[in-house]
């Protein structure tokens, strides 16, 4: 964790700064300022919270060593990145992007509010690698507010889809190369996020609603239209991952549709079915010729990681503990945290090899 000394320019910042992040490791109940500082052994939270208000240090800068400290611990084996977004419920309007809009979190709408995140997963762990906050409109357009919130000036309205893409572009402008991003609706939907991905040859697996429409032939038909005409010969059963109640098993079925990309990829549509309830999920896929239909399912069913993540940094980190109003709070607490998650993980697969050591020369002796 070393490399992150140099984002803050002053020792007492650097000081302020690593203890923030021990606090956010530690056994406090709730971790805010107050409790944060009692933890640390300061009467007052005045020092935390100028580190994550008034002190001068660049939030973005500190995202940068997350991703590169991520990436060099997770590995490259098998990488994908997710898209998703969390809420943060919030009481009042002073909040920075706060407002009464849905929450996939709370499952309704909340006043609350929105984070899009990056997480990047390989076959040693995952963790969230960056994230944006969600801007309403109503926001946008209220200078006073904007001002009051210390948003940008430069800051202009952006969908998540948008979010997304700037956050994808700039993982790989670090040297992150996923084999797949996955996404579920919110950005499957919007296909100048799809046209973004196509543009670069990055292959996706994306969630669409049932209403999405593919060319066949010389119509259009709507995916669930398609599924319901899926040979029978085509469908197969597949454990895509473990869950909390063991294998997640479904049944797949998977057709290529359309001519090759520019940069010479395939389009699929991916179908997902429950084995016993028989609901129907979709995805369409942008993968390379040689991709098979259980390739697809398999990196389709890694999606469930980013919610791990999210479980585990409000759980274990803080995420969603923070008691900032600012722009630049938002921000700082939430990489501050994401960073703190970064390590659990690292030092899990740390632990990892270390028994896979000790066992294997166990077995030698």
């Amino acid at each position: 964790m070393n490399c992150v000394g140099a984002v803050f320019p002053r020792r007492d910042l650097r000081r302020q700064a690593s203890g923030y992040v021990r606090g956010l490791l530690g056994s406090v109940e709730r971790k805010n300022s107050w409790q944060l500082a009692e933890h640390l052994g300061h009467e007052k939270p005045f020092g935390i919270q100028r580190l994550l208000s008034r002190a001068s240090w660049d939030a973005d800068a500190l995202r940068d060593e997350l991703i590169r400290y991520a990436g060099d611990h997770l590995g490259k084996k098998d990488a994908v990145l997710i898209v998703d977004e969390t809420g943060f419920l919030k009481k009042g309007t002073q909040s920075v992007g706060v407002q009464r809009q849905y929450s996939g979190t709370a499952g309704r709408i909340e006043n609350c509010q929105i984070g899009v995140f990056v997480a990047l997963s390989t076959s040693k762990g995952h963790a969230l690698i960056d994230r944006a906050l969600y801007l309403p409109e109503s926001w946008c357009s209220d200078p006073a507010r904007r001002d009051e919130a210390g948003v940008p000036g430069d800051s202009t309205f952006a969908t998540k889809p948008q979010l997304a893409m700037k956050m994808i572009g700039h993982a790989r402008d670090q040297g992150i190369r996923p084999d797949y991003v996955l996404a579920d609706e919110v950005y499957g939907n919007d296909g100048k996020f799809r046209r973004f991905l196509e543009d670069r040859g990055q292959a996706y697996i994306v969630a669409v609603k049932s209403d999405q429409r593919l060319w066949v032939g010389l119509e259009q038909k709507r995916v669930d239209q398609i599924a319901a005409q899926a040979p029978s010969n085509t469908w197969f059963r597949y454990s895509v991952a473990e869950g909390s109640k063991g294998p997640r098993v479904y049944d797949w079925s998977a057709a290529r549709f359309g001519v090759l990309t520019e940069k010479g990829q395939q389009h699929w549509l991916l179908i997902r079915r429950h084995p016993r309830s028989k609901e129907l999920a979709y995805y369409l896929c942008c993968a390379s010729p040689q991709a098979t239909a259980k390739d697809l399912a398999r990196a389709a069913g890694r999606r469930w990681s980013i919610e791990v993540c999210f479980e585990m940094a409000k759980q274990q980190t803080g995420l969603d503990e923070y008691e900032v109003r600012s722009w630049d709070g938002w921000h700082r607490h939430i990489t501050l945290s994401l960073l703190a998650a970064a390590f659990l993980t690292a030092v899990r697969i740390e632990a990892t090899l270390v028994k896979s050591r000790r066992t294997k020369k166990s077995r030698k002796s």
